[in-house]
């Protein structure tokens, strides 16, 4: 096939060693000279991407070399059927990087008599109406000032609710991301702004299931990274990287990602530019500017505190970093709790209970001590009346389809539920130990007595945390935890937040006292308490090592 000649230059100028780019970036070069610019079923039209530049370059910005290397795949079509190859867009760039002025460009040129395509109806999603708004307001403003007897103006008629052309009755609009009561258009093309504001994929199945009626359906997924995690974009991230590495051909997603690859590259000014290509050399005015302007804040950062850290790294240098004063584990430690369960019939297990209230949540676990290993096996239960309340952002619902937790219609959380599963447990795990605080076991005691468990309780349970807070901290940056893939308890341990006291001693409480819950986790605090007192590493043993 023809290359077309930014897909060249672009490429060019990393090998050169003229620009640096982020890992995902090398792979991304890999990905398309293995996979696809060596086809011969496909083309790229280079009149429409052209005729894309002349419009940008002419009513909005110079566009840079990587922002012609990243549209000229939204111009790559099949020869047969004359469709697009990639259907799908994931640009994942710093704060800074263009993002939105380049969506704006783009989009008002699909809606205008260039693209080609009648009725190409465009809608822009965030969770916010000022985020929603931020490409429609370029857009608006831009035909605004090019005043009544300017082009823009003849062409398109513009509110501020939407932008429509006059000659092919496209229309653009803005959207809050409610969608229990927003319905996307007849679109042709979808845009996701912010995507790490996205808790799940619920937004995206709304306003996708408008595609498919106009030719040449797209989708874009913009956005830096942010503080939302075991959310719709780190779902992306990880099948962004499966297609970066090949291992997912048939995926119509093209895939820009700009990030450090390792947080200490922030020390070196050079490696900015693997985050925000805005950095490449040589530098527009815009760059420049803007680079002034991070400069400024990353040497700030010396008297700041340590949020003002995490925040920059997260945004500038979209890198994202975790405070470890005030969090169990990084992100990437939790994720690792994701490995499968060794096999874990008849071994011992000290059982963990906490409710911070029967009126919402109830969490019950085992733990086991494989080799170096915790293994955490847990389950939930939630008020039907509590969920009708609170509006948790988490796919509460989907995760009691995957069997995480159990949902109860009851004036309370009945502990029968507890006890019932700790039976269920005992028939095939070796467990007769529960730990939990004094206060809540009193409410089970009875009952869990009666059935023949031994109750271990806990006086004084903030105390504990500080006991076990290293431990804590070491099994977690070892990777020495398993919850098998449990987003549940991924939810629950994210969503702790370390208090440290005058005194130096850690207490583990809740970022949010209503929305995030972190029973899951105390549960698991709690027999780790009481781990190695019960449990003992099982050694393997052959007959013939036995005397007879």
């Amino acid at each position: 096939m023809k290359i077309n000649k930014h897909v060249k230059f672009y490429m060019n100028q990393y090998e050169s060693g003229k620009i640096k780019v982020s890992k995902y970036v090398v792979l991304l070069f890999g990905y398309l000279k293995k996979y696809i610019l060596n086809r011969d079923d496909i083309y790229f039209d280079e009149v429409t991407h052209e005729r894309y530049i002349a419009f940008t370059e002419k009513n909005y910005f110079k566009l840079m070399p990587f922002q012609k290397f990243i549209t000229a795949f939204v111009f790559l079509y099949y020869k047969e059927g004359d469709y697009p190859f990639y259907e799908q867009f994931f640009w994942y760039k710093a704060r800074g990087a263009g993002k939105n002025g380049l969506i704006s460009s783009l989009t008002n040129f699909f809606i205008s008599d260039l693209h080609g395509i009648n009725n190409y109806n465009v809608s822009i999603v965030a969770n916010s109406e000022e985020q929603a708004k931020t490409s429609f307001n370029e857009i608006f403003n831009v035909i605004d000032l090019n005043g009544k007897g300017g082009v823009l103006q003849s062409l398109f008629k513009h509110t501020k609710s939407e932008i429509k052309s006059k000659t092919n009755s496209s229309v653009l609009k803005y959207h809050t991301s409610n969608a229990k009561t927003k319905d996307s258009l007849r679109d042709g093309c979808v845009v996701y702004d912010e995507v790490h504001e996205y808790e799940d994929s619920t937004i995206v199945d709304v306003f996708s299931s408008g595609l498919g009626k106009v030719k040449h359906s797209r989708e874009f997924f913009i956005t830096t990274d942010g503080f939302v995690r075991g959310g719709y974009l780190d779902d992306l991230k990880e099948r962004a990287i499966r297609v970066l590495k090949g291992d997912s051909l048939e995926d119509p997603l093209f895939v820009f990602m700009a990030t450090l690859d390792d947080e200490k590259e922030m020390e070196d000014e050079s490696n900015w530019q693997k985050a925000n290509p805005m950095f490449h050399e040589p530098m527009g005015e815009y760059g420049k500017e803007l680079f002034r302007k991070v400069r400024t804040q990353y040497i700030s950062l010396k008297n700041s505190k340590p949020s003002a850290r995490i925040r920059f790294m997260t945004k500038r240098m979209n890198t994202p970093a975790t405070d470890l004063t005030s969090s169990v584990a990084t992100w990437e430690e939790v994720e690792a709790t994701n490995r499968p369960f060794p096999e874990l019939a008849h071994r011992t297990a000290v059982g963990g209970l906490d409710f911070a209230s029967i009126r919402d949540f109830a969490s019950v676990g085992l733990l086991f001590k494989v080799g170096d290993d915790y293994v955490w096996k847990t389950h939930s239960f939630v008020r039907q009346g509590f969920l009708d309340s609170v509006e948790l952002k988490p796919p509460i619902k989907d995760w009691e389809s995957d069997g995480f937790l159990t949902i109860v219609d009851e004036p309370v959380i009945n502990i029968s539920h507890i006890v019932d599963w700790f039976v269920e447990m005992r028939e095939i795990y070796g467990v007769n130990r529960i730990v939990a605080d004094t206060f809540r076991l009193d409410l089970v005691k009875a009952a869990l007595e009666a059935e023949g468990f031994q109750l271990i309780y806990i006086r004084n349970p903030k105390a504990i945390h500080s006991k076990l807070a290293p431990r804590v901290e070491t099994i977690f940056a070892n990777h020495n935890i398993i919850f098998d893939d449990n987003p549940l308890m991924r939810w629950f341990t994210n969503n702790v937040y370390v208090k440290i006291k005058k005194d130096g001693n850690k207490e583990y409480l809740k970022k949010d006292e209503v929305r995030r819950k972190t029973d899951g986790f105390q549960a698991f605090i709690h027999a780790l308490f009481e781990a190695d007192n019960v449990l003992e590493e099982e050694e393997e043993f052959y007959l013939d090592e036995i005397a007879f």
